[in-house]
């Protein structure tokens, strides 16, 4: 790996003048300026950005906080933010909070630490301290937020969708997932599903869950012991689906023709359970991408046309759901 030493022999100057080149800093003959980036070019010089980034108290380092990178739905989020990110010449540091505030705040401490341009979040506490009086500017993703521009999917209506899904195809006795209190995501998608549900003539369970890894199995367990006769789960992430649709299998249920189960997300791994699942899309990998776009704008000082950008919601039908037709 080549190193400014290397580009400086390169280019027959000073290790100093390659750093005035590089961090635009001070003059520069523009003669010295095209030998030394030709000699970039050739040795194939990528600078050191934390380095830089101590130099000048700017970087080209953009943080990404997600809550938990065991979720697959986390890293098509990442994915997309990554994507248009290396498109405008930046670099991701990714951090891992795992659901707990203290391990939030030290992420935030690192990134700052670390002179990132900007931060975009998709954890549980969008309204607390850490996030305030930041020197940078901070974009929530799949989170709504009073306080700061954010990029989610259209939770109320996704919710609506689901419960108009489960019951034409004929479910009367359904158990539904609340998802976490503290997320308004999953509290629209909820309401949609609730308001749907109580203007139809079905009998429901709303069931308190968490969209964490551990709490899934735990979870399905205990709402077959409880609600033994349900005919239809609405689950608040593809996650929890997945782990009904593994004790429901386990107990002896036929799905779709005992129970029905529609999840929400549409991580990969949904279309690759058996049987696959149907579940309310999100465009986590274009979100990701207009929340990148969205701190761009806001570091960029350009305008924002919208601060909050909503993005649609669709269902997509597979198996663990009984086609229309069957119940016309």
């Amino acid at each position: 790996m080549s190193t400014i030493r290397d580009v400086a022999k390169e280019a027959g100057v000073s290790v100093a003048t390659v750093s005035r080149v590089l961090n635009n800093k001070g003059y520069s003959h523009e003669d010295t300026k095209k030998r030394v980036n030709e000699a970039i070019k050739k040795l194939k010089y990528k600078p050191n950005e934390v380095a830089r980034s101590l130099f000048n108290k700017k970087s080209r380092l953009v943080g990404l906080l997600l809550p938990d990178i065991r979720n697959p739905f986390f890293p098509e989020l990442a994915r997309g933010v990554e994507d248009e990110m290396q498109e405008q010449g930046l670099h991701l540091i990714i951090g891992n909070a795992d659901e707990k505030p203290e391990k939030e705040i030290e992420y935030i401490q690192t990134f700052k630490q670390n002179n990132v341009i900007g931060i975009i979040s998709a954890t549980n506490h969008a309204e607390t301290t850490p996030y305030k009086n930041l020197s940078f500017p901070v974009v929530f993703l799949d989170r709504t937020t009073n306080s700061h521009p954010s990029v989610y999917g259209d939770g109320y209506n996704g919710g609506k969708k689901a419960a108009y899904e489960i019951i034409r195809r004929g479910s009367k006795r359904i158990a539904l997932l609340r998802g976490p209190a503290e997320l308004m995501t999953a509290q629209d998608r909820f309401k949609g599903a609730l308001d749907e549900l109580c203007n139809s003539n079905v009998d429901f369970h709303v069931i308190s869950s968490s969209f964490s890894f551990d709490d899934a199995e735990k979870m399905a367990i205990t709402l077959f012991e409880n609600y033994p006769d349900i005919d239809g789960v609405i689950a608040s992430n593809d996650l929890s689906a997945a782990a009904i649709l593994h004790e429901a299998l386990r107990i002896g249920r036929s799905i779709p023709n005992d129970i029905q189960i529609i999840g929400y997300d549409d991580i990969p791994l949904s279309r690759l359970l058996f049987p696959p699942l149907s579940t309310i899309r999100q465009p986590a990998y274009d979100m990701g991408r207009e929340a990148a776009k969205l701190l761009m704008k806001i570091i960029n000082n350009k305008p924002l046309l919208q601060k909050n950008i909503q993005m649609p919601v669709t269902f997509i039908e597979r198996q663990t759901t009984r086609k229309v037709e069957e119940n016309d």
